[in-house]
């Protein structure tokens, strides 16, 4: 699936296609390469035209560019606190014509260091540990996206002070920490809903989707799961494969 290669700051940079092909997108040959996750998150996002949307930590920009494929009238922002993966983001941007901000910053000093109104969407795929020894020391390329220094808290409450009230925050993240996130998003957020995705049909879900609105009072609602796998079959099942390519959403 790779297009091109180059040299840039002694790291090698692939181009790879997304989307089926409707998105370029940029990112390190070595170290934390976007996935599923990404698509997955992209495809959770239906932001109405005009709708500003916030992601926290994106990296190259592999969800915002897939969003822009999808949602091309909604106005991206980026934050990201590693300078060649922010540059990396905004030349993606560019490539694709995408309608996104990319701007150098940190969760950790908070949403209103960035001296930006919330936003209609916050989002996220936020680092996977928060605990250094729950796991062996990530290759220095992936410890910024596996790796919250600073605490899941930090992220959710980034993600819910940068949403205006009424607007949507959508998580991306290990099926494990559910009930941490339903915590701490609780303390101001409300009308959950959630998605399990499962490696297979007959496994538990190894990541979940979850959504909440700031200041809802809805019941939560637990929406049927998405399956990646088939045994057997083809790489992904065919409700995976469209999502891959662009042809299918995951909204709320």
């Amino acid at each position: 699936m790779t297009a091109t290669s180059s040299q840039s700051d002694a790291v090698e940079i692939v181009e790879n296609a997304l989307l089926g092909g409707r998105v370029r997108f940029r990112q390190p040959a070595k170290g934390y390469r976007a996935g599923m996750d990404a698509a997955l998150l992209a495809a959770a996002v239906e932001a109405a035209p005009g709708q500003r949307v916030l992601e926290a930590g994106c990296g190259a920009g592999a969800v915002l560019m897939q969003i822009a494929a999808r949602r091309p009238d909604a106005v991206l922002t980026g934050l990201e606190r590693d300078p060649a993966m922010a540059a990396l983001a905004r030349e993606n941007a560019a490539l694709n014509g995408a309608k996104a901000t990319i701007v150098a910053g940190d969760v950790a000093a908070g949403f209103r260091a960035m001296g930006l109104e919330p936003f209609d969407w916050a989002i996220s795929n936020p680092p996977f540990f928060d605990d250094p020894g729950a796991l062996r020391a990530p290759a220095p390329g992936k410890r910024g996206a596996w790796m919250a220094d600073d605490g899941l808290r930090a992220w959710t409450d980034f993600l819910l002070k940068g949403v205006r009230e009424g607007g949507r925050v959508v998580v991306i993240h290990r099926a494990d920490r559910l009930a941490d996130l339903l915590a701490l998003l609780g303390e101001k957020a409300g009308s959950f809903a959630l998605r399990g995705i499962h490696p297979y049909a007959d496994e538990p879900a190894k990541r979940v989707l979850v959504s909440a609105i700031r200041t809802g009072k809805a019941p939560l609602r637990l929406l049927p799961p998405l399956v990646l796998h088939e045994r057997g079959g083809a790489k992904h099942t065919a409700e995976a494969e469209a999502i891959l390519r662009g042809e299918a959403a995951l909204g709320f």
